[in-house]
């Protein structure tokens, strides 16, 4: 049986519609996704890829390296100090800048900085890689409902004049604004207790 060829336009027609919603809505949504997402990711190195780091907050400027040691303390702090260096506090401002991303990028006029408090920001965080590439992440002030932090990261001016201002997670203002003493490696001292010693009973006389 001869399909007329209006039918067979429209069966074409139904076909190549289906193709376009399959690639465009079903494959073209991952991909999309797969793009917002790294859209969002603030910095794309690894945590291993890290050689040092410099914190510079209103009370301290903090510079961190990478242990040459395989064992523990993995950083230690280079200044104001040189002491072993509190692993577990440095890896939470890691985790924070390998996976942290923005929600959202405003672009806005340079003179328009101190809006954000970025021409003085709480906090600087530098980052030098192995290879010796840089970055910088820099935090200002709360946005109006203080779920976020206004921030710029590898700091620099488009064509047009303009810079992109993030928006961060709070945690990077917990990450950094900090105590000397909270950076320091905890002293363990569980060996440096005396020996517990239970005093014996005193002999009693009987009668």
């Amino acid at each position: 049986m001869k399909l007329p060829r209006t039918t067979l336009i429209l069966i074409l027609l139904a076909l190549g519609l289906g193709g376009f919603v399959y690639f465009y809505e079903i494959r073209g949504a991952s991909v999309r996704e797969e793009i917002k997402q790294q859209k969002q990711q603030i910095f794309y190195f690894a945590a291993d890829d890290v050689q040092s780091l410099t914190v510079k907050t209103k009370k301290l400027t903090l510079n961190l390296e990478r242990s040459p040691e395989s064992s523990n303390p993995k950083w230690v702090i280079k200044s104001p100090i040189s002491e072993p260096a509190n692993d577990a506090i440095v890896s939470y401002l890691m985790d924070l800048l390998v996976k942290g991303k923005s929600d959202t990028a405003l672009s806005t006029p340079a003179k328009e900085l101190g809006e954000f408090a970025l021409d003085k920001p709480q906090a600087t965080i530098s980052i030098t890689l192995k290879n010796r590439q840089s970055h910088q992440l820099i935090l200002g002030k709360s946005n109006f409902n203080g779920h976020f932090l206004y921030a710029q990261a590898d700091p620099a001016a488009k064509p047009d004049g303009n810079i992109n201002v993030l928006l961060v997670s709070t945690d990077f203002a917990n990450a950094v604004n900090r105590e000397l003493s909270e950076w320091k490696q905890p002293v363990d001292n569980s060996e440096k207790l005396p020996p517990l010693t239970i005093p014996k009973p005193s002999p009693t006389n009987s009668k």
